[in-house]
């Protein structure tokens, strides 16, 4: 556990000991829809970069409350890698990648392959491909592209889909899937 200087435990060592004993007692969610309907007390996020070396394994909320420590640390991991940028990531953004995660039934982190994107970024990847959107929602904090070594593609997108919560992109010849926030729609293969 971790401790200030002064003997007094800090905040993320608090936040660390109760997020240990809560994943010990954390309901199984039958479906996404329940959980983005707060059909559950907690929800939590695992995710890597493979451009940062960074993990995390946060429990976000707890019992119909945002713990904003932990989306704060949610949005730093998710910031742009290329230029350290941070943009608060939505919460409907992070729900719709934790009820997805939860209905794959693995225990498997997402590999984050972009989270947010500055302006700079975005346009130095549109120049490289098409398939970047000038207006992208990466750019506002409301999409992750994301990797599971253990599912497909289309494992991911079908169970993104189920959630009805937005934006599923397939991009199967890069191995990742698109969630956003953004009104449901689909694309790609």
């Amino acid at each position: 556990m971790t401790t200030a200087a002064s003997g007094s435990m800090t905040r993320r060592g608090l936040l660390t000991a109760f997020a240990a004993t809560t994943i010990t007692a954390a309901p199984t969610f039958a479906n996404a829809a329940g959980l983005l309907r707060g059909g559950g007390d907690i929800r939590r996020i695992k995710m890597y970069s493979g451009r940062t070396g960074e993990k995390i394994d946060m429990i976000y909320w707890v019992e119909g409350e945002y713990i904003s420590d932990a989306v704060k640390e949610i949005t730093y991991f998710m910031r742009d890698w290329r230029n350290d940028q941070v943009k608060n990531i939505d919460l409907r953004t992070i729900d719709i990648m934790a009820a997805c995660h939860n209905l794959l039934d693995c225990s498997e982190p997402y590999m984050l392959i972009s989270g947010y994107r500055s302006p700079e970024t975005n346009a130095m990847l549109r120049a490289r491909s098409s398939g970047v959107a000038k207006r992208s929602r990466h750019l506002v904090g409301e999409a992750a592209d994301l990797r599971l070594s253990s599912r497909s593609v289309n494992q991911m997108a079908k169970a993104a889909l189920s959630c009805n919560g937005g934006g599923v992109g397939r991009y199967s010849s890069s191995n990742f899937v698109h969630m956003d926030c953004g009104p449901v729609r689909t694309w790609g293969s």
